[in-house]
């Protein structure tokens, strides 16, 4: 995946040119200043991969294929309703929260049995795997144990819930691990874009 949150549309159009089509946003508002420009290419992908809030679960639900950051059963009622309106069918990862930083968002591991739980009586999301993010470090390698736990986790769903397929960890500076230890999509933005422009 693509992470094009803080570059310009252009920046997307350039990488879909060059055969890119997975691409993950951060919020919202700024999907929809890049919306118009980006949304008719052929076979893109636009997953958010920022915090949800519950009044902007309708428009991400419009904006968004699918919602990489899915954290409670309240949010996931919503973009339920929200799909539903749209005639869609949304596929979400839950995110679970492995460290202990206040800043990671996520769910904490043992609430998850409940939510996929829940979650199964809902038409129109459906939760396709899980998704962390690790305390940052320049050694990727303490990142392992975060996506090790991770794996566990939804290997330990896999036979209740056999859709629970995808394990979206790792970023630019650890990716490699990720992969090692079962990544199914990585969340590339710096490696592909260059450093972030702040306006």
């Amino acid at each position: 995946m693509a992470v094009s949150k803080v570059h310009p549309a252009e920046a997307i159009v350039e990488a879909h040119v060059a055969g890119q089509r997975l691409f993950g946003e951060n919020r919202v508002q700024e999907m929809q200043g890049k919306h118009a420009a980006v949304a008719g290419l052929a076979g893109i992908k636009l997953h958010l991969i920022g915090p949800l809030q519950n009044n902007k679960t309708a428009k991400a639900a419009e904006l968004f294929d699918a919602v990489d950051t899915l954290d409670s059963l309240k949010t996931a009622e919503r973009l339920n309703a929200a799909a539903q309106a749209l005639g869609k069918v949304l596929p979400v990862l839950i995110e679970v929260k492995l460290s202990h930083e206040e800043s990671k968002h996520g769910l904490a591991p043992a609430e998850l049995p409940a939510l996929l739980e829940a979650m199964a009586a809902l038409s129109h999301v459906e939760a396709r795997g899980l998704m962390t993010v690790p305390p940052w470090s320049e050694d990727a390698e303490t990142a392992r144990p975060y996506f090790r736990a991770l794996r566990e986790l939804r290997d330990a769903q896999a036979a209740r819930f056999p859709k629970l397929a995808e394990l979206s960890m790792g970023m630019s500076g650890d990716f490699r691990v990720a992969i090692e230890e079962g990544s199914t999509v990585v969340r590339v933005g710096t490696a592909i874009f260059g450093k972030r422009v702040f306006a």
